[in-house]
């Protein structure tokens, strides 16, 4: 590698975005803050390379282009220097405060408590639970049986005396009776709650 002197001609390329001078700057600096971050870095996992690098360039032309910039040219391998410096130093301090977990680790469930959902299934439930209690009296032991006592169909099959295919028509006339249940008194109730 070829070191190489700045001066005010390339430092304002440099600071206007002239393509080819920022396309040098970052090869020339970038392979010295790769040296240098593999160096200090060592076996870290929890840090970048790479992401040093962009974030020292980000910096580094950010700085350029506010009014104070930089005034001595000559000193502009130094600059990149310090911010490069800094940026190593802001990654182990945040590689300290939150160390990396390790591969096998997985998020515990979350056991917080959900008072509103709770609610929300509590009342849904006492709603489905009154509508079914003013259905006849066959409807209302297969929706009992299949969907709040959870049972088999097999086993509900056996309790009524009837084939499971005769099952899935009784089972498809009490959903509609209770959709229409529901509909009308959900519905009434609903308009009971609206300010008058």
């Amino acid at each position: 590698m070829e070191f190489r002197d700045f001066d005010q001609v390339y430092l304002d390329r440099l600071i206007s975005g002239d393509p080819l001078t920022e396309q040098h700057f970052v090869s020339y600096f970038g392979e010295l803050i790769l040296i240098k971050v593999r160096r200090r870095l060592g076996q870290r996992a929890g840090v970048g390379v790479e992401d040093i690098q962009q974030e020292t360039f980000t910096r580094v032309f950010r700085l350029l282009r506010t009014t104070e910039g930089v005034r001595h040219p000559e000193r502009l391998g130094a600059l990149v220097n310090s911010v490069c410096n800094n940026v190593l130093q802001e990654a182990f301090r945040s590689e300290t405060r939150h160390p990396p977990l390790p591969e096998e680790y997985s998020d515990p469930p979350d056991s917080t408590v959900n008072v509103e959902g709770e609610l929300i299934t509590r009342e849904s439930q006492r709603r489905v639970r009154r509508v079914i209690g003013e259905m006849d009296e066959p409807e209302r032991q297969l929706l009992q049986a299949l969907f709040l006592d959870e049972r088999e169909r097999d086993e509900v099959c056996q309790r009524l005396g009837v084939s499971r295919e005769y099952l899935r028509v009784l089972l498809h006339r009490a959903k509609l009776r209770f959709r229409e249940l529901y509909l009308k008194t959900e519905g009434s109730r609903k308009l009971e709650e609206v300010p008058k």
